[in-house]
């Protein structure tokens, strides 16, 4: 969306394309996007949001990133949200899963909307003869730019992938089913089990409803959480 805005920018400047015009477009296309996932977000819920983060890096910390904006900045995170990556994409499936109002959601979408537009386009409208410097210098640079571009596009492409394989052991984690830990905890072994709660901020609060027994972690802090856990216990983890 920002090349677009800054050339549609650019494109005003020019006279060639209506600011208000390219400005009432954009807002109304990423209002109708935001719509939808938030629809989908309200009845589809982790569901969803699991989908989009599915080609993340890292799925986990994509959803849990998203939930603490949440938690830090409240419904105010739908205003900057689109300037955030990741935030971006999650902010409205996860509105719709918090079950904001959606005359509220609407209202701060637009704002969000709006501010984003009015930025991309500002900086197109005022760098207009310096994007014009550029197309003149890729024209003139010609297969030059096209080799430098694949290269960067193949550099890219490796990266993604050392990326991928080097978080691919986190995608598979195991999985205990309810009435088997349930026994476990009526056994003689109950006392080496250690149940932990890791549901994030945006889900969880202290009038929640937990497993007895259970302790609070804070997953964005997992590496100085880990060190107060027993290493004589197995550990189970759950969440929202």
């Amino acid at each position: 969306m920002e090349p677009r805005l800054v050339a549609a920018g650019a494109a005003s400047a020019a006279h060639i394309l209506s600011a208000p015009v390219a400005i009432a477009f954009a807002v109304l296309a990423m209002m109708l996007g935001d719509t939808l996932l938030f629809f989908l977000g309200r009845y589809m819920g982790w569901a969803l949001l699991s989908v989009l983060c599915r080609l993340s890096l890292n799925p986990e910390t994509c959803i849990l990133r998203s939930a603490e904006s949440f938690y830090k900045r409240g419904k105010l995170t739908l205003v900057i949200a689109k300037f955030i990556p990741g935030v971006n994409t999650m902010a409205a499936p996860l509105a719709g899963s918090m079950n904001m109002r959606f005359w509220q959601f609407l209202r701060l979408d637009f704002g969000g909307a709006l501010v984003y537009s009015l930025t991309y386009l500002s900086v197109g409208f005022l760098s207009r003869d310096f994007l014009a410097a550029i197309l003149r210098g890729f024209h003139a640079a010609g297969r030059a730019m096209e080799g430098v571009i694949i290269s960067a596009l193949v550099v890219y492409a490796i990266y993604r992938i050392v990326q991928y394989r080097k978080h691919k052991m986190y995608r598979i984690v195991p999985r205990v089913q309810v009435q088997e830990l349930a026994a476990r905890l009526a056994s003689e072994d109950a006392g080496r089990v250690l149940i932990v709660d890791v549901r994030s901020h945006g889900y969880y609060d202290a009038g929640t409803a937990r497993i007895k027994g259970s302790i609070r972690i804070e997953p964005n802090n997992l590496e100085e959480e880990l060190k107060h856990l027993s290493k004589d216990k197995d550990i189970y983890l759950y969440c929202t």
